[in-house]
């Protein structure tokens, strides 16, 4: 059987043998044993990084990803929180979008004072965070700005 020490798994992943020291303590990934002093891995290591790192990219926490590994470091897909995720990715992009277009509304803005500008004013009111008894609002439609 092909083993994989510490090293080869951080160069071939691109990982710091701290995280994946530290992803073994979280029992996202299992060593084989270790040769000497170093831990190694069975060649599977790389696929189950892979799969931690774009649940990372996601915006999964590392316990909502563990959870998607079995007792046997099989992955088995949560459908419905993939597709929470993926709706909570929309709305973040789309918060992303509005802001992109704001500031480029902001650059462009003739206002001389920026303060004055009732484009960026909705801007600065709408990166307050939401607090208890502040009425929410839906965010306001994006500014084209001229091209």
């Amino acid at each position: 059987m092909l083993e994989l020490d510490i090293s080869e798994v951080s160069q071939r992943s691109g990982l710091p043998a701290s995280t994946l020291r530290y992803y073994e303590q979280r029992g996202l990934i299992r060593p084989l044993g270790r040769k000497g002093l170093r831990r190694v891995y069975a060649p599977t290591v790389m696929q189950t990084l892979a799969l931690v790192t774009l649940g990372r990219t996601a915006g999964f926490a590392l316990e909502e990803i563990a959870a998607m590994f079995d007792a046997d470091g099989n992955f088995s897909m949560d459908r419905p929180s993939l597709l929470n995720k993926a709706s909570a990715l929309d709305r973040h992009i789309l918060r992303l979008q509005l802001l992109r277009d704001g500031l480029r509304h902001t650059a462009r803005c003739t206002q001389p004072d920026h303060l004055q500008c009732p484009n960026f004013r909705k801007l600065m009111q709408a990166a307050l965070p939401f607090k208890p008894g502040r009425q929410a609002k839906r965010p306001a439609p994006a500014v084209r700005a001229k091209r």
